[in-house]
């Protein structure tokens, strides 16, 4: 299984000849690097392994200042070297690249004492001391990188670490650690493959930029491969994207898979006082933040920027120095200080955290939605679903007789509950208009009204009558019988048919009643289609006759 293998420690305590001497190669590649005779930035090289197994080996630099790239390189990688110099013992650098590595959940590796052919044998057992001390359970190889004293040794050491070390299978994301052009090809993104393989034609995403990329090409270690796995040391070659549009701190991820989120809720690692604000270290980026404490373990880490993690991630805190680290139980949270809803995604129970509808899309990141309704692309607790339907009840219980439904629930729940959708409402099954206690109001309405428009100030009933036959609504709340309605109908059709057309004036006196009562019919007849106005007369449209 291919594995990456960092080295971490104090400046000057050979870490890059070490590299060299175990690898055949010096990753220091910047100029200003051999000029200073020191390691500024993150260095590569294969590790091949006695039984033909290859490694990759990142080389971080030692110094303080450099501390930043030293956890770019630290992130992603499956075991340790860590090198102290046999002479000097353990220095600050070599404490806080282990505080690192621990933060980090690192925690299977060798620890390799250099230069062990300048030091005589009393100091290098106080050197091998203080290392088992300081690491407890890991290895302890005495090497000499200018002689090859021990480098089978510390090759063997590395070998057998290796073989315990096992990934969870998840989805490709690589982060970005260098971004270069090379003529012909074109822009190169170069990291540490976290999970997934990836290979020549892969359609993935930059984020957190969402820039859809191809792969043309992989490389594992300047070699060309047809697909590289995860835990390699990895350059893709992307074409149709500029080097300016990517930058160490980005990933490259299969779509869909990992989210990007402003905010990460984390169960914190304490090394000091964390302070109100701080710099994030989490894959190759460094991110200014917020500290919002949650309760005694916990806290919501609001981003200046992006990223893109998931469940189980680790993150580094730095103010001046390391000042302590936190594991990533949720990777796009809400904006909340909710001590128990920490609790309960810590323990993986994801269903507890939803009440309300929310989109699963959001909650994928989190694991398997377990325990929890779920409709078109929605999930909702089954109690949330049980009071909705018995606030739905009391609102059909309560619901006008006449019309006995209500305005349906947003969302997609509506095949859940049980109901009939009729147009744009719910219903009971089968559930149908009733007058109720209306009977007798409607009784004495329908005996007062003939051809003169009578005001109802009842809406929901004239409309109730109406769709029964009993009345016809005209003008603004009026009525008329609907045996009256009929009559003038016919009156209106009998008399455009023979003259061809009508006027208000002829109509009114053909009926025999005031300008008005004319006025609302012909309105009414022109609503139904059954005539046009054309200037002050109204004549039949092609489908007007005397049925109704």
């Amino acid at each position: 299984m291919p594995l990456t293998v960092g080295t971490a420690g104090h400046i000057d305590h050979g870490k890059t000849t070490l590299v060299e001497a175990l690898t055949g190669r010096n990753t220091d590649r910047l100029p200003q690097e051999h000029e200073r005779g020191i390691s500024i930035d993150l260095g590569y090289a294969p590790l091949e392994l006695p039984d033909g197994t290859q490694l990759s080996v990142v080389d971080v630099p030692g110094h303080e200042r450099f501390v930043r790239t030293m956890v770019a390189g630290a992130t992603g990688i499956d075991l340790f070297l860590l090198v102290i110099d046999a002479n000097e013992g353990a220095r600050p650098q070599t404490h806080e690249h282990l505080a690192i590595l621990r933060l980090l959940g690192i925690e299977r590796g060798v620890v390799a004492l250099t230069k062990r052919d300048l030091v005589d044998d009393e100091t290098l057992e106080l050197a091998r001391a203080e290392a088992e001390e300081l690491v407890p359970g890991a290895p302890v190889v005495a090497v000499s990188a200018r002689s090859g004293a021990g480098l089978d040794d510390l090759r063997a050491a590395i070998a057998a670490v290796a073989e315990e070390r096992s990934r969870v299978d998840a989805p490709t994301r690589l982060y970005v650690d260098r971004v270069f052009t090379l003529r012909g090809i074109g822009t190169v993104a170069t990291g540490t493959l976290w999970s997934g393989s990836v290979g020549e034609g892969d359609e993935l995403r930059a984020e957190p930029g969402g820039r859809a990329v191809r792969v043309r090409s992989v490389q594992v270690h300047d070699r060309p491969a047809a697909r590289a796995e995860a835990g390699q040391r990895v350059a893709v070659a992307l074409p149709g994207i500029e080097r300016s549009e990517l930058r160490r701190g980005d990933a490259l991820v299969a779509p869909a898979a990992y989210p990007s989120s402003y905010r990460l809720d984390v169960e914190l690692d304490e090394l000091a006082e964390i302070p109100g604000r701080v710099q994030v270290h989490h894959g190759t980026a460094s991110v200014l933040a917020r500290v919002v404490r949650v309760g005694a373990r916990f806290a919501q880490l609001r981003l200046a920027a992006p990223v893109v993690a998931a469940r189980g991630d680790h993150v580094v805190l730095r103010a001046e120095t390391t000042v302590g680290g936190g594991r990533v139980i949720d990777p796009a949270p809400p904006r909340h200080a909710s001590a128990e809803r920490m609790e309960l995604v810590e323990r993986g129970e994801i269903a507890a955290t939803v009440h309300e509808p929310v989109r699963a899309e959001s909650l994928r990141h989190l694991g398997e939605l377990a325990g929890i309704e779920e409709a078109d692309g929605w999930v909702f607790s089954r109690v949330w679903l049980d009071e909705l339907r018995e606030e739905l009840e009391r609102r059909l219980a309560d619901a006008d007789p006449l019309d006995p439904g209500i305005a349906p629930p947003s969302g997609a729940v509506v095949p859940l509950l049980g109901l009939e959708r009729r147009g744009a409402k719910l219903y009971r099954p089968g559930a149908i208009a009733e007058l109720g206690a209306r009977a007798e109001a409607a009784a004495a309405l329908e005996a007062t009204l003939g051809l003169e428009p009578v005001k109802v100030e009842d809406a929901t009933l004239a409309r109730f009558l109406e769709e029964q036959g009993r009345l016809v609504r005209v003008g603004d709340g009026y009525a008329v019988s609907a045996a009256a309605y009929e009559q003038a109908r016919a009156t209106l059709v009998g008399t455009c048919e023979s003259e061809g057309r009508i006027a208000l004036a002829r109509f009114r006196d053909l009926l025999g009643v005031g300008r008005k009562t004319a006025q609302l019919l012909l309105e009414r007849f022109d609503a139904d289609g059954l005539t046009r106005r054309i200037g002050d007369e109204r004549v039949l449209r092609r489908r007007g006759t005397l049925s109704p």
